[in-house]
């Protein structure tokens, strides 16, 4: 006789899963000529910011961003949208395909919510997308999760990542 629910014990079978991994070992990047870079010369180098946004959108947009950031305003809609594009943009760039909605639990844990920069238009073709509103996206109860039980809704808080 069993205690626990189908679901309960996919979830303990997952959970065993993925800490029963052994650790991958990683090559450290290396010059031409083969020796180690320093952490320095390529920290952040797959990261979309300030230096990014400075570069993709126009000077005045640029200054009213670093006003509003600045001043711990919110983000204008027209302003979103426009850095949501130079994100997008650089992100097919590079390769990328998806971006999180990366969660920070109270409870010392994290967790994401996956999503594509691939929509459907109305006729059902494949567009790539990123709006404002989802570069903004913000759930102080990290509602889009699925929380399955394990925590009550305040206990999260939400940000966008890509």
């Amino acid at each position: 006789m069993s205690y626990t629910s189908p679901e309960v014990e996919a979830r303990f079978k997952a959970i065993e899963s993925a800490t029963g991994r052994h650790p991958r070992k990683f090559d450290l990047p290396k010059d031409d000529l083969g020796r180690a870079l320093a952490v320095s010369d390529y920290f952040g180098q797959y990261t979309f910011g300030t230096k990014e946004i400075k570069g993709a959108i126009p000077r005045a947009d640029y200054d009213r961003f670093l006003e509003i950031t600045n001043q711990g305003l919110p983000l204008e809609k027209d302003l979103a949208d426009k850095i949501a594009k130079a994100v997008r943009n650089w992100a097919l760039e590079m390769g990328i395909t998806h971006f999180c909605h990366w969660f920070q639990p109270m409870t010392g844990t994290t967790a994401e919510k996956h999503d594509a920069f691939i929509s459907f238009s109305d006729e059902g073709v494949a567009v790539e997308k990123f709006s404002g509103s989802q570069l903004i996206q913000s759930e102080p109860d990290a509602s889009s999760f699925p929380s399955g039980g394990m925590r009550s809704t305040f206990e999260a808080r939400g940000y966008t990542v890509g």
